[in-house]
Parts: structure tokens; C-alpha cells; sequence
């Protein structure tokens, strides 16, 4: 076991009230560094109480914790409010209920990291799985998609424009709809709570109850912040929700990234663009991650014209790295792992980067571990998984060629392969398996281990109106595609 987590505990007796309703499991710090095994009890005065093996019980703070911990929190917390299973070790129970769907509640699921702690999944695909359902009608767009609470989200154009889209998860029949704006969409929305979140191609930024599509709050980047983008195929990122804010990127001079209240729309802080070495001005095709790097908690984005982390209090810029921009359009949402960030760029003059994080009194530096030209290492716009020590990405630009590389060395351990897709590829991961959607509609299965390559068969999605781009999500069993105006949902359960 790793050193205790050096946070404030308070460590008392047995709480005579508490029951033990899960299996011991691990934890972990938000710097990734520290780890404690013990059973969750409850959750109060901000603090996450965990019984230890030697039977006494220590009191976490919540802020303190691995963002995949805090999930696991919240989402333990609402089993409990309905009285469904536990979850246990760490991992969600299979769930017997068919109304019931896990949570993939935000771009790249629970943690925004593209990893599913779901189980019991196929492990080889001989044959397509089964489609449990589908649903049609959701416009045009690249948007992908979140489930949250019986409730699936997307974005399409339809009629006059784009709207955001609410979708019962048990039949795929349509709940409501909200106009947001601009053209075809790339942003896959956020849930939180009681509150959905939708960016529109033109910068059209929506808070909608999550109940009836009724609109809350509404803002315009270009309007209200004087925000661009770094070239012309309009905003995409899916903003990300801390605690009572939402974190956005503008894109302006003066407000490149800038938190807001979730509830009211109202600017909290706005952080400026960075004097840039590479890429354009504007913001970027990727999506916020949070950091806890050199001690500092921060949000890790690319921009147009590199990678920058400005701190979660106030906004203000603590350091910047321009060597991957490219010119055209910066996407991949980065890696994050203790004080370091993994990062890459597709086109001409993207590449791949490892960045340690250092602080000298209160200034930063992002460090370059290593850097590999694009001809050696990129990602295009499909994203990349870590798992274990271990990046699994589509390397090439317009390619999704399967590649895993050792995370803190950029040694590539097997690959790059051709793998049973053509051009790029969307990656996440679950249950041991990488599941890679190719743009030209194929879905592959491959083992996700840095031994050698082994794929585990594929199929063709049911339709392909346009470039297969939307990526995978997987919740409750269940893998989710989208293509434009279709939804297909697998079922990817062993029997």
C-alpha cells in the first residue's frame, strides 16, 4: 500500500449508525499519488467517511479525492436515495433492472477520461451484438451523447436549426427538444443534476431543466465575451461542471476560458489567452479537464495555439506549451495523471507531448518530458485512452491506426496497425476491451494490452449517413452510436 493520503482526517470510533453497504476498495488522491483501502459509510460535512480494514473510520474530504472516487460517491449516494444495489469494490453492480441505465453523464464519461467502469461485458464479437433499440429523427451534427438518470442527450439540426434533445433511455422515444442555434453540431452535452448544458456551433451556450427541456439561462461567446474559434468549423467543445460552476472556453483575448454559475449564467472569473508561439488565436475543438498538478488544482485545455492550465480558483494562467498546436484545428481532450499532462494534435504539424507540471513558489512550468513529430506519434480527433501505464490511441492524421505507448516514455509497445477500420478513429475503453469506432462504420473490439495486439472481432454499424465521427459511449450494458440522424443501442452484456 502507498502512503497514507496526506489530507485532513478525522479519525474516530465505529459510527454506530453507519452499515456497511459495499466491499473494501481503494482510493485515491486527486495527485494520484496517495492511496487508503476502506468500505464507504456515508457522505457529510463535506467529507467522505470510509471504515479502514483495522476497523476505525477516517473522514475524506470530498474535494481531496480522484474525480473516478468522487463518481463513484455520487453515484453510490443515489443508489441509495433509491434503494437499488450498492456498489461494490469499486465497481458498479450489474444492474437486473431494465429502466434503470448507468450514467455517462458528461463528453468522454463520468470521469472525462473515456473510461467505463462498467463489467460483464462481451469479450469477443463473433457476430454483431443485438440492437435493443433505435431511435431516428435526431438531425444532422457530430454530436455524441450523455446518459444521465433514464434520460438520454444529444444535439442535431432539425427544422430551422440545432436543438438539444432529451430521449427516454429505455425505448429511445423523444422527451423534449430546446432550440439552442447555429448549424450542425459538435458539442456533446453535460448533465448535472437537475441541469442539462448544450454549445451550439455558433458559440450558443444553453442551461435547460433536465425534466422538460425548459430554458434557464442563455449566453453567446461572441456576444457576451468576444470569443472566436481557431478556424472555421464552429464550437465543439462540451463544457465541464465543477461544483457550482461551469467551465467554458470562450475563446476571447480576455476570456479565453471563464467559469460561470451554473445556475445563473453569471461570469465567476475570465482567464486571458496566452502570448502564443504556434497555432491561431481562438479557441480549440477539446474539452476541459480538471488537474491537481504541483499541488494546484487547475483546468487543463487545448486552445488554438497549445495547452494551458489556469487555476480553478480565480483563472489565472499558470503556464502554457505551444509545441503541438497546429494550424487548423486542435482536438484531442488531454490526459491527465498526477502532475502530468498528455497531450496531442492532429494535421501537418500536430505531434504528441509529455508534460510534467513543476512549481517554484507560486510560478508554474509545463516541462517537456518528450515530443514526438506527428509523423511519429499524433491523433487526429478520436481521442486516446490511458489505461494502467499504458496511452491507447489512432495514430495519423485521418487514421486511426491502433498504437499503444508507454505513457511516461512515448515508446510505442506495439503498433501502429492498420486494425479492421479505415481513416479515424473514436476510442474509449470498458471492461478490459478498447472499443474503437472507425470513420468508415466499422466498430472494432481489441484487447487492451500492452503484450501485443489482439483484436476481438468487429462489425459494421447498422447505418452510415456520413463520416462514423460521434464517439462510442457505453452505459449499463449498453453501447450507444450515433449517426447523425440515428441512434443504434447495442446490448453488450454476456449472457
Amino acid at each position: 500500500m502507498k502512503k497514507t493520503l496526506l489530507i485532513v482526517t478525522l479519525v474516530c470510533g465505529l459510527i454506530a449508525s453507519a452499515v456497511v453497504l459495499g466491499e473494501s476498495r481503494t482510493w485515491t488522491d486527486s495527485t494520484g499519488k496517495y492511496e487508503i483501502k476502506g468500505e464507504f459509510v456515508e457522505f457529510r460535512d463535506g467529507k467522505v467517511w470510509l471504515k479502514k480494514d483495522d476497523g476505525g473510520t477516517i473522514g475524506v474530504p470530498m474535494s481531496r479525492l480522484s474525480s473516478a472516487d468522487q463518481m463513484f460517491v455520487r453515484e453510490e449516494l443515489k443508489r441509495r436515495r433509491e434503494g437499488a444495489s450498492p456498489i461494490a469494490g469499486g465497481v458498479a453492480a450489474p444492474n437486473t433492472n431494465n429502466g434503470a441505465v448507468g450514467d455517462w453523464p458528461q463528453w468522454r464519461g463520468p470521469a472525462r477520461d473515456g473510461l467505463s467502469r462498467e463489467t460483464g461485458l462481451l469479450d469477443r464479437w463473433d457476430a454483431p451484438p443485438p440492437i435493443l433499440w433505435q431511435a431516428h429523427n435526431l438531425g444532422g451534427g457530430m454530436s455524441s451523447l450523455v446518459v444521465a438518470d433514464g434520460r438520454v442527450f444529444t444535439m442535431g439540426v432539425r427544422r430551422d436549426g440545432a436543438e438539444l434533445i432529451a430521449l427516454d433511455a429505455e425505448d429511445g422515444g423523444e422527451l423534449w427538444s430546446l432550440e439552442v442555434g447555429g448549424g450542425k453540431p459538435n458539442c456533446t452535452p453535460t448533465v448535472d443534476g437537475d441541469l442539462v448544458f448544450a454549445l451550439g456551433r455558433d458559440g450558443d451556450l444553453v442551461c435547460a431543466d433536465v425534466a422538460d427541456g425548459r430554458e434557464i439561462w442563455r449566453k453567446k461567446f461572441s456576444r457576451d465575451f468576444g470569443g472566436k474559434m481557431m478556424s472555421g468549423w464552429g464550437y465543439s467543445e462540451s463544457p465541464l461542471v465543477d461544483g457550482d460552476r461551469l467551465i467554458c472556453t470562450p475563446g476571447a483575448p480576455d476570456a479565453m476560458i471563464a467559469a460561470l454559475d451554473r445556475r445563473t449564467g453569471e461570469t465567476i472569473w475570465a482567464s486571458p489567452a496566452p502570448t502564443k508561439t504556434r497555432g491561431n488565436d481562438g479557441a480549440g475543438y477539446s474539452s476541459i479537464v480538471v488537474s491537481q498538478a504541483a499541488g494546484e488544482k487547475q483546468y487543463v485545455q487545448l486552445i488554438g495555439c497549445g495547452v494551458v492550465g489556469v487555476r480553478a480558483e480565480d483563472g489565472r494562467p499558470l503556464w502554457y506549451y505551444g509545441d503541438i498546436a497546429n494550424g487548423t484545428a486542435n482536438v484531442p481532450t488531454p490526459i491527465v495523471k498526477g502532475d502530468y499532462i498528455f497531450c496531442s494534435s492532429g494535421y501537418g504539424d500536430g505531434g504528441t507531448a509529455l508534460l510534467k507540471i513543476q512549481r517554484r513558489g507560486d510560478e508554474f512550468q509545463a516541462q517537456q518530458v518528450y515530443y514526438k513529430k506527428a509523423s511519429e506519434l499524433q491523433n487526429h480527433h478520436g481521442g486516446m485512452v490511458l489505461v494502467g501505464d499504458y496511452v491507447y490511441m489512432g495514430h495519423g492524421h485521418n487514421n486511426g491506426l491502433p498504437v499503444c505507448v508507454e505513457l511516461m516514455t512515448g515508446r510505442a509497445v506495439w503498433g501502429p496497425l492498420r486494425g479492421p477500420g479505415r481513416e479515424s478513429a473514436a476510442v474509449v475503453y470498458a471492461d478490459g476491451h478498447l472499443y474503437f469506432r472507425y470513420q468508415d462504420g466499422v466498430m472494432a473490439l481489441i484487447e487492451a494490452t500492452p503484450e501485443e495486439y489482439r483484436p476481438k472481432g468487429s462489425f459494421e454499424i447498422a447505418t452510415r449517413h456520413d463520416n462514423s465521427w460521434p464517439h462510442p459511449v457505453i452505459a449499463d450494458g449498453r453501447l450507444y452510436l450515433r449517426d447523425q440522424q440515428d441512434l443504434h443501442v447495442y446490448d453488450i452484456r454476456r449472457k
